[in-house]
């Protein structure tokens, strides 16, 4: 008895149906990446929840908004033209008087229309870290023999000087 081709939505086929291979996975490479290619697939979805204006914004935040306004203001917020500063109450009563001129300001550095409004909120400024203080100097006698007076005074500030340093 001779063998009914298949028909399969319209195709004869004689040939029976070889099974379903997933393709196989590209070797992976286990060598040294650029940080780059590491950094990529963390920050892309940060970057997708802010514009890139923001980004650049909170980046950029002390060369747009210069020395005085960024020791006083940080941005916390950018959405919808809309950008939110964190200062203090008293600060943000001052800042609202120039805010036409911040506003400006920002926008040449970011691009015309990217800053429409700016929004305060309270909040304490991220302020620099104090200097640590300096060690104190020990206690080293000045070498025998110096003159009396002002001269004998600052060789000895000299060679105190000189034995600190090392």
């Amino acid at each position: 008895m001779p063998k009914e081709p298949s028909v399969k939505r319209g195709r004869k086929t004689d040939a029976p149906q070889a099974p379903l291979v997933p393709p196989p996975e590209p070797p992976r490479n286990y060598g040294p990446r650029g940080i780059a290619a590491l950094l990529a697939p963390i920050t892309r979805p940060a970057f997708k929840k802010r514009a890139p204006a923001a980004a650049q914004l909170f980046a950029d935040w002390p060369q747009l908004a210069g020395p005085e306004l960024c020791a006083r203001a940080s941005p916390v917020k950018f959405a919808g033209g809309t950008l939110t500063l964190g200062c203090s109450g008293p600060t943000a009563m001052e800042l609202q008087f120039v805010e036409a001129q911040i506003i400006e300001r920002l926008n040449m550095g970011l691009g015309q229309g990217t800053v429409e409004r700016l929004r305060f909120v309270q909040a304490s400024p991220r302020l620099p870290a104090p200097p640590a203080p300096r060690p104190r100097p020990p206690n080293i006698a000045p070498p025998p023999g110096l003159p009396e007076g002002e001269l004998g005074e600052a060789l000895a500030k000299l060679y105190l000087g000189l034995k600190t340093r090392g």
